[in-house]
């Protein structure tokens, strides 16, 4: 069985899991309002932003910081996997560890010249970063990167299950990460989808989506039933559908979601549901097309939350991110509340939760989705002292 070991978050809210869960819990969001503070992006937009210098300060503070010249992802990422490994029994330049990285854009801002300067050519390749990270920790294996626009972060999470079970690893280190600038800004005000305001998802006023930086990381690994402890979280199953639908535009039936959610609710018994985290970007189509693919599936009555008010839309950091939060919730029998949700404002009634509170189940799922008609669904299953199992 697909284990979690341990996790990391850097955020706009904090360099460890236990900081961001902590403000999540208690409502805190990392969203604040740019305006002019992105050089070549004249529009004002909502994200959240990993504080530079105390990125920085963190950063360079470790061993070997200064062997080359990182850029901030690199950093990001450097750190949360040195964070996620603490306290584990795990040797991150064993021939039987695996890296995968999942972004979506990498180092994008290197094609811009006026910022490439001091830099590898290749740092713009998103192999290159794998590279230097997994070369940081002197790891021999060609790392692996994941780049399926906004499911990254489960495809990433699906890959390293599928390695550990085919016996070529014996841990994973799964990193999601991605980082504001001027080409993915602008490229989302070209679509019309960013907000002037905190998102609202699934909201009768949602008026578009807010971009969030991050890097997380998840260790796993395969253990069997039998050494599963009390309060360890497992990922039973993962799915990723693509109805091919718009280059960006999400199916009207919501029907790769769907598809999805059928592949890994398969034989399982909906009533262990504590929640659904939805992709939930506040975005017009998007919101409308989870509604329907949550009522296709029969959740309608299962709790459904959305983390964007929190961190914003953090693409291919999300799934890994997001699985973090949701798991630690799990654990301690709560559902987070959505920010900015106050009016229905989808076509299909949803049990959408306006406040943190105690819940009962021991599964929970994650959904996203993406460009090109991508659609992902992961399940996560708590072992609790009474009752459980796996199917």
């Amino acid at each position: 069985m697909t284990t979690l070991l341990s996790d990391n978050i850097v955020s706009a809210l904090g360099f460890t899991t236990d900081e961001n869960f902590r403000k999540v819990r208690d409502g805190v969001s990392g969203l604040m309002y740019f305006d002019g503070q992105l050089p070549g992006v004249s529009e004002p937009f909502v994200a959240s932003a990993i504080d530079g210098a105390a990125l920085d300060s963190a950063f360079h503070a470790l061993p070997r910081a200064a062997e080359k010249r990182y850029t901030r992802l690199e950093k990001a990422v450097i750190l949360s996997v040195t964070n996620a490994l603490k306290g584990l029994p795990v040797d991150p330049a064993g021939e039987r560890v695996l890296f995968i990285l999942s972004t979506t854009k990498g180092n994008i801002f290197l094609l811009d010249s006026a910022e490439s300067g001091g830099y590898e050519p290749e740092q713009v390749c998103l192999w290159r970063s794998a590279e230097l990270i997994a070369g940081y920790f002197g790891n021999p294996n060609a790392p692996l990167v994941v780049s399926n626009a906004c499911i990254s972060g489960a495809c990433a999470l699906m890959a390293a299950q599928r390695a550990l079970q085919a016996g070529r690893c014996e841990y994973v280190i799964v990193a999601g990460a991605d980082m504001l600038s001027r080409f993915i800004i602008a490229g989302f005000q070209s679509f019309k989808a960013l907000s002037r305001e905190s998102c609202r998802p699934f909201d009768a006023c949602r008026s578009g989506l807010n971009l969030g930086e991050v890097a997380a990381t998840l260790i796993v690994t395969e253990k069997p039933e039998a050494a599963l402890q009390t309060g360890e979280v497992v990922l039973t199953a993962g799915a990723v559908c693509n109805d091919a639908n718009h280059i960006s535009g999400p199916s009207r039936t919501g029907e790769g979601a769907y598809l999805a959610l059928k592949r890994v609710l398969s034989g399982v018994d909906t009533g262990e549901l504590a929640f659904v985290n939805a992709h939930g970007t506040a975005t017009l189509y998007n919101d409308e097309m989870e509604a329907i693919a949550i009522h296709r599936a029969a959740l309608q009555d299962v709790p459904v939350t959305s983390m964007k008010g929190y961190f914003g839309h953090t693409l291919g950091g999300a799934g890994v991110l997001e699985s973090i939060v949701s798991t630690r919730a799990l654990r301690e029998g709560i559902v987070l509340k959505t920010p900015g949700f106050d009016t229905p404002g989808v076509s299909r009634p949803l049990r959408m939760v306006t406040r943190t509170q105690p819940v009962r189940g021991c599964r929970c799922i994650n959904m996203l989705s993406g460009f090109g008609g991508c659609n992902a669904a992961l399940l996560y299953t708590l072992k609790c002292e009474e009752g459980w199992r796996f199917r």
